[in-house]
């Protein structure tokens, strides 16, 4: 008899039968009305669950006692009680490496922007007001040559100092709980504090997972210490920053700019004070949102949760204490 699994993220039809093939699918449509009713009618029963972007509480986890795997259709597990889940029983699963450099490219794309005010000077030429040759009050920042600060070096991290160092002839400083020797040789990449990146970089990249640590982890003394002309980019998660002190910080011209691609609440609402600054590139977190890497990120996630549910270790488990 096949296991049911609860599928709450559309699939390409190749996928979809690939699932069908080994386990009895119900679909919920999870951003209808009704969607989360629906849910909770299909949990009971459910041996695995596979979909994103929906924060499983305990009070799902309590209407599902046969669950044994959740596989997320993201890198990101915010979403998800791990202590919780392991303590269940239930195996956790997402997609960390397919997603690494199409978010990079977000990142550097960010950087880019903001440096050379792409979107507000696009913009400025749609509206009709590009009348004359450009002066100073019009002038972008150079990239080539700059610092880069990244604020955590994994996967997309080291994805950046490569695009970074090999790419624009950037300078490259770090920041991680520990040193990383092969990021340092292959980028003269330099590991310091996070008050020494902030003050040296021209550029200060997030790459950091949501977690209890990095939570408002650049607030209004990490901001502080930015150079007044240094620009901000979030590709991490939008509570890694303190939302309320980079308000504070761009209306009083502290530094220099952000590109944001994540933010405290997503949709990010339309009268949002961010949305008022030229010096925002704001971006509807677009951060792996290719054909190519979703549906790579699609597979990954079927793929996971197949082996879960047929006795195997996942290749991507979340919480790995499960099957030592």
């Amino acid at each position: 008899m096949k296991k049911r699994i609860v599928l709450y993220k559309r699939l390409s039809a190749d996928l979809l039968a690939r699932l069908q093939q080994h386990v009895d699918v119900t679909w919920v449509d999870t951003t209808q009305h009704d969607g989360l009713a629906r849910l909770r009618d299909a949990l009971p029963g459910a041996h695995g669950l596979l979909g994103a972007s929906l924060r499983i509480d305990s009070s799902l986890l309590d209407l599902a006692p046969q669950l044994q795997v959740i596989s997320s259709v993201s890198v990101g597990v915010d979403n998800y009680d791990i202590a919780e889940l392991s303590r269940r029983g239930v195996m956790l699963t997402n997609t960390p490496d397919v997603l690494t450099e199409t978010t990079a490219d977000t990142g550097f794309a960010l950087i880019l922007a903001s440096a050379r005010r792409v979107v507000e000077l696009a913009n400025w030429v749609r509206d009709g007001q590009w009348q004359a040759n450009l002066g100073p009050a019009h002038f972008g920042r150079d990239v080539n040559g700059k610092t880069l600060g990244i604020v955590g070096m994994g996967r997309i991290g080291e994805a950046l100092a490569r695009r970074g160092a090999a790419g624009f002839g950037m300078r490259v400083l770090y920041h991680s709980p520990s040193p990383k020797a092969h990021v340092q040789e292959r980028y003269a990449a330099r590991h310091c504090s996070l008050e020494e990146l902030l003050k040296q970089s021209d550029f200060v990249c997030l790459t950091v997972p949501l977690n209890a640590a990095t939570e408002g982890l650049i607030g209004a003394r990490e901001l502080a210490l930015m150079k007044p002309e240094a620009i901000l980019v979030n590709i991490a998660r939008g509570r890694v920053v303190d939302e309320a002190a980079l308000i504070e910080a761009l209306r009083e011209q502290r530094i220099g700019g952000a590109g944001l691609d994540v933010f405290v609440q997503e949709p990010l609402a339309a009268d949002s004070p961010l949305l008022q600054f030229d010096n925002v590139v704001a971006t509807p977190h677009i951060g792996s949102a290719t054909h190519d890497t979703r549906q790579a990120m699609a597979r990954c996630a079927v793929e996971n949760l197949l082996s879960a549910l047929a006795g195997e270790r996942p290749a991507n488990l979340v919480n790995e204490a499960l099957v030592r």
